[in-house]
């Protein structure tokens, strides 16, 4: 009993990885990977979250026995690890967000039946809103809150996919074919949904950051075991709603030949009644809106993190700057973030498609290069050899960074020739 009530006293890093993580990923692609080609896509699903869960592991171990954050590691690795790891950041600044808010935006104008209102107007009232609460609440406020949200969401899936498999599969239509996975087309599907399964590989430093935060907050800093359990639970969460969200596309679209839209507005109403379908009009309501709080609960996480690590990358690339207090700067982080975003969504307009593919394409190019940027900060002599990862998780490291460099290497070739 004890561990237990550590654990949960412990619940904020992980816990946060699992609500920013189960967005578009998720509920975009799992959902997609399911309706389009079938169950055999669990396989990419579990062999993504097999090989980057060391890429995401080191960030807590390098935070816990150092008390540093991963990015602070970079530096100590060298300045060309941190230049690089900030050009990504700046990549994911004008993508992720981006894409993140605009799923969001298409489900609230389908759970609200506010079609006369654009995309661009409501991700606006959605970056007002998410900054004023991340700004005035902080980091406090949305670790309390994303307790319930992640919590009352896996029930309520884990029932779903239950009640979906109760059921059983839709028919087929007479002339269905299975589309084949190894095309052009196929290969970017695998690219963009192992780019973000679970999610994106910088996401490592987001944990460390907000490992820092906890501890600030309570003034007192877990065992690296029970860091380690508290970011385990969580990344186990991630890999299982991700296998719910492919049974529920796999059981109601597979063989339907129906097409996911790339209009934000479409696909949020799409995606609303694959549920609905099977447990009946009645579950509309509730259904939309924990489509919608699993969305919004991403689009917080990711502008909070994107934010912290902005900040934390330009003070330690420009030490001698005359920077704000940390307070204003962080506003300022959020605020900027949020404009720059803005004005993203309102140039690619209601397609998401174009952001989700650029975003998950860029996170699984460099997905290789971060592992071994976190392999090296934890075997560094930074770490004692007891709290260094154990071969079979260096093993496993070099397995995943071999193979998302060949899948890589596979897709350029087939792009090229």
């Amino acid at each position: 009993m004890s561990t237990f009530k550590t654990l949960v006293r412990n619940l904020g890093p992980g816990l946060l990885f699992a609500s920013m993580a189960i967005g578009t990923s998720h509920l975009v692609l799992s959902t997609k990977a399911g309706a389009q080609y079938g169950w055999v896509m669990i396989i990419p699903i579990i062999l993504a979250n097999l090989f980057k869960y060391p890429f995401f592991e080191f960030g807590v171990r390098y935070t816990n026995v150092t008390e540093k954050t991963l990015i602070e590691g970079y530096l100590n690795r060298g300045k060309g690890y941190l230049w690089f790891y900030a050009i990504i950041t700046l990549i994911s600044t004008f993508t992720i967000l981006a894409a993140l808010y605009t799923v969001t935006a298409g489900l609230f104008i389908n759970l609200f039946k506010v079609s006369d209102v654009s995309i661009s107007t409501v991700a606006l009232g959605l970056f007002v809103f998410i900054s004023l609460v991340l700004i005035i609440g902080r980091y406090k406020f949305m670790e309390t809150s994303l307790k319930f949200v992640v919590s009352i969401l896996f029930i309520a899936l884990l029932v779903t996919t239950f009640m979906v498999l109760i059921k059983g599969n839709v028919s087929d239509t007479s002339n269905f074919a299975p589309p084949p996975l190894f095309n052009d087309a196929g290969i970017l599907f695998l690219i963009s949904l192992m780019g973000w399964m679970p999610t994106t590989v910088e996401a490592s430093s987001w944990v460390s950051l907000w490992s820092i935060e906890k501890w600030k907050g309570e003034g007192e800093k877990p065992t690296l075991s029970e860091s380690l359990r508290e970011f385990n639970m969580g990344y186990l969460m991630t890999a299982i709603l991700a296998v719910f969200f492919l049974i529920i596309g796999w059981a109601t679209l597979y063989g339907t030949q129906t097409e996911l839209s790339g209009n934000a507005v479409t696909f949020a109403d799409q995606v609303v009644q694959l549920f609905t379908v099977h447990i009946g009009s009645w579950a509309y309501i509730f259904i939309a809106i924990s489509a919608f709080a699993t969305m919004f609960s991403t689009c917080m996480t990711a502008h909070d993190a994107i934010a912290r690590v902005s900040i934390d990358v330009l003070k330690l690339l420009f030490p001698k700057s005359l920077f704000p207090s940390k307070k204003y700067f962080f506003a300022m982080g959020i605020l900027t973030l949020a404009l720059i975003n803005y004005m993203v969504v309102s140039f690619f307009s209601a397609n998401m498609g174009q952001l989700v593919a650029l975003a998950t394409f860029v996170s699984f190019v460099v997905a290789p290069i971060i592992g071994y940027m976190n392999l090296k900060n934890v075997m560094s002599e930074e770490i004692p050899a007891r709290a260094q990862p154990r071969i079979w998780l260096q093993t496993l490291t070099y397995a995943g960074i071999i193979f998302l460099s060949l899948f890589s290497l596979y897709y350029f070739w087939i792009m090229v020739f």
